[in-house]
């Protein structure tokens, strides 16, 4: 397993530190009982998500080795 690169790109890192934060705040917010709260921290957790996704996007993700996308089938 050590020559497995998943998840160490700008990209996922980005994405997780994100939600960490927000599953933090919405952690705080539980222990204090503040719903507003919470759900402030729950979205930035969709917020990490969606920045992750968006850098893929962009090439910060990790590059798929050759031959691993999926072939088209063909029609007999």
């Amino acid at each position: 397993m050590s020559a497995n690169s998943h998840g160490h790109t700008p990209a996922a890192w980005t994405g997780v530190t994100i939600a960490f934060i927000g599953f933090c705040v919405a952690g705080a917010f539980v222990v204090m009982a503040k719903p507003a709260g919470f759900l402030a921290g729950m979205a930035v957790v969709v917020l990490g998500g969606v920045v992750g996704g968006v850098m893929r996007m962009m090439g910060y993700g990790m590059v798929p080795k050759r031959g691993t996308q999926p072939q088209p089938q063909s029609q007999s």
